[in-house]
């Protein structure tokens, strides 16, 4: 999304802003802020764990990683591919780790901290984080273009779309709970699922 010049996703902006005042790079702004983050989980009584701090580390250095490796100056039709699979593509990374069951990332720990804590659903209290860390990464003089918006109000809504096809189950019973689904099935109803609760 970076490299597609249309917007980047909201806690990019947040990270452009903060690297335009910093001598940080891209990644290290979003390792540090994702340490941050793990305070407002506190409240929402959310433990890190391994899939945290994986979080954290791999996203850093990949981060660095793609925009090395990634062209500038694409024409139209690369970028706008760029940016619809950058949104897609990030709805449905966020279902399978978050679905694995191994801990949320610091960011999307405080999205499902929040939808336990309020009962509502995912997309709704994604869709607000997103334009939240928006609007702050606007004011500090982060990019914002067409993709920007469309992550915001995307991401949610896909990321609960996708969950059920990748949540782990195992146990007795079945269903999502609204911290990693909240009004989402339990699973497409054409494609067997396991029985489990999360």
């Amino acid at each position: 999304m970076v490299r597609a010049s249309l917007g980047v996703n909201p806690w990019s902006v947040l990270y452009e802003g903060l690297e335009h005042r910093t001598a940080l790079s891209f990644g290290t702004i979003s390792a540090v802020l994702g340490v941050l983050v793990l305070l407002l989980w506190i409240p929402l009584k959310q433990r890190p764990t391994f899939g945290t701090v994986a979080n954290i580390v791999v996203l850093a250095y990949s981060s660095d990683l793609g925009l090395a490796l990634l062209p500038q100056h694409l024409g139209l039709p690369a970028r706008a591919g760029l940016l619809v699979g950058g949104v897609l593509l990030n709805g449905l990374s966020v279902a399978v780790y978050v679905g694995a069951r191994f801990g949320p990332g610091p960011r999307d720990g405080l999205m499902t901290g929040a939808s336990t804590a309020t009962g509502r659903s995912l997309r709704l209290v994604r869709t607000l984080v997103e334009l939240t860390v928006l609007a702050v990464g606007w004011l500090l003089g982060g990019t914002v273009g067409v993709g920007t918006v469309l992550y915001a109000l995307a991401v949610g809504p896909l990321t609960q779309f996708f969950l059920p096809w990748f949540v782990y189950r195992s146990g007795t019973g079945s269903g999502v709970r609204a911290s990693e689904g909240a009004d989402a099935e339990a699973g497409p109803p054409h494609r067997p699922q396991p029985q489990g609760t999360l």
